[in-house]
Formats: C-alpha cells, sequence, structure tokens
C-alpha cells in the first residue's frame, strides 16, 4: 500500500491528467481504507470541476509585465 504522502502526491498528477494508469489503481486501492485521502480526493476533484466550469485563464506575460508596471507607477 502507498503512504497518504504518495496518495497526495498521485491525486494531484490525476487532477492534470499526468498520473499512469497504475498510479490511478494504486490511489483507488489507498483510498478505499485511508479516509483521510479519500476527503482529500473528494475536495481535488471539486476544485477541478469548478475551475473547468470558470473557464480560468492566465495572464500572458506582457499583460503581467503591464500590472507590475501600473503597481510600480502607482506607489
Amino acid at each position: 500500500m502507498i503512504s497518504c504522502e504518495k496518495a497526495a502526491l498521485i491525486c494531484d498528477k490525476a487532477q492534470y491528467e499526468e498520473a499512469t494508469f497504475v498510479e490511478k489503481v494504486k490511489l483507488k486501492f489507498h483510498i478505499l481504507f485511508c479516509k483521510f485521502c479519500s476527503v482529500h480526493t473528494k475536495k481535488n476533484t471539486q476544485l477541478t470541476s469548478l475551475c473547468d466550469k470558470a473557464k480560468l485563464t492566465n495572464l500572458s506575460e506582457l499583460d503581467k509585465e503591464k500590472m507590475k508596471n501600473d503597481l510600480k507607477n502607482s506607489i
């Protein structure tokens, strides 16, 4: 059985679709017995779903630089 630390890592990888099939099976087996990791996995899944629904995007590097400059100039 994997540790809770390893389960959390696999859970995070699965969120970004980077976990292998074997890792996912290990995680499923672990959360059958570990209440804490089960709750963490459910919350992680909910967070991913909410982020997908919100259609979140990142600022471009140009926009980030502009925002930094605007903040510096406003002080």
